[in-house]
């Protein structure tokens, strides 16, 4: 990395003087690349040479880029103009240890912009700064969770066990939707209580916070009585399940849509690992989210 950098210095410096915004010709990058090429091989397009000349400009001396990601990473993340998004997406990167495939996916999925619309001023700073942290349960929720993947035609009339089905044959979109931690115990966990069963959609075991997750699928609206048997889950999980080390359970009803009301009034005293949140089936829309964000940014403290 440290090479692309310098080659972007030079052309920054000395083939255009020191000027980041001057005038530089096709013809000044093609000479250079040809000359690269000839002694250095492959890797030194064109294109490349665009992108190395980026590098110098967003990645200043007292900045330079990591050695942890790859170029392949950087190409990627010198595609995103703002400096907060970009900045966030490297750090998730080094901290998820992402591909440049998921990395391409999540900037699809405007993670940065579903994480930050949930937070103030600083948040959105401390987020673009370190990344999402996974410290306590809340760092491991989103609004909504993005399964675009699962390729769900419209008008997504699917049932719950479809939905259920469609994405452990995805699961490792799930796992990166979900994000950094998360390990796979198994599908319809059951549950014997009183001689009658019931059924855990997915469980999961979080490493970072040492505790189950566990995820009930909805494929319409959740009501009442879904967060009422998700607290029985974390009651049962709690007492049975938990072994010497692990922390109180996490609950996730995971539903298309959610009266905002009714769950308030529904978790009423109930245990403050329970979470309802909800999934679309499609990719958000950036410019709402980038709205969002700008006005949460320019909101004086």
């Amino acid at each position: 990395m440290e090479t692309y950098w310098q080659i972007g210095r030079y052309i920054v410096e000395y083939e255009q003087g020191g000027e980041d915004k001057a005038v530089y010709g096709k013809a000044l990058l093609e000479n250079l690349s040809k000359d690269l090429r000839r002694l250095h091989g492959k890797g030194f397009g064109h294109s490349n040479l665009v992108y190395m000349r980026l590098l110098f400009l967003k990645y200043p001396i007292s900045q330079k880029p990591s050695d942890l990601l790859s170029w392949s990473h950087y190409v990627e993340l010198l595609k995103i103009d703002h400096e907060l998004e970009r900045s966030f997406y490297e750090k998730q990167s080094i901290l998820e240890n992402w591909s440049v495939p998921e990395l391409k996916r999540q900037k699809k999925a405007s993670l940065f912009l579903r994480l930050a619309s949930a937070k103030d001023k600083e948040g959105i700073l401390q987020l673009a700064k370190q990344g999402q942290m996974v410290q306590k349960p809340t760092d491991i929720i989103r609004e909504p969770y993005i399964l675009e993947f699962l390729k769900i035609p419209e008008p997504y009339t699917i049932t719950e066990s479809e939905l259920e089905k469609r994405i452990i044959e995805n699961l490792q979109h799930f796992l990166l939707e979900l994000g950094k931690g998360f390990a796979f115990i198994g599908r319809q966990y059951r549950i014997t209580l009183g001689n009658r069963h019931y059924y855990v959609d997915l469980v999961f075991y979080h490493r970072i916070l040492k505790c189950f997750v566990l995820i009930d699928l909805k494929k319409e609206s959740a009501g009442y009585e879904d967060v009422g048997q998700m607290n029985m889950y974390l009651g049962y999980f709690e007492q049975e399940e938990n072994t010497e080390g692990d922390n109180a359970p996490i609950g996730i009803v995971l539903a298309r849509e959610k009266d905002e009301l009714l769950i308030k009034y529904a978790m009423h005293n109930l245990s403050s690992q329970l979470y309802v949140s909800k999934y679309q089936l499609y990719l958000p829309n950036e410019q709402e989210l980038r709205r969002e964000i700008e006005r949460i940014y320019q909101t004086k403290p």
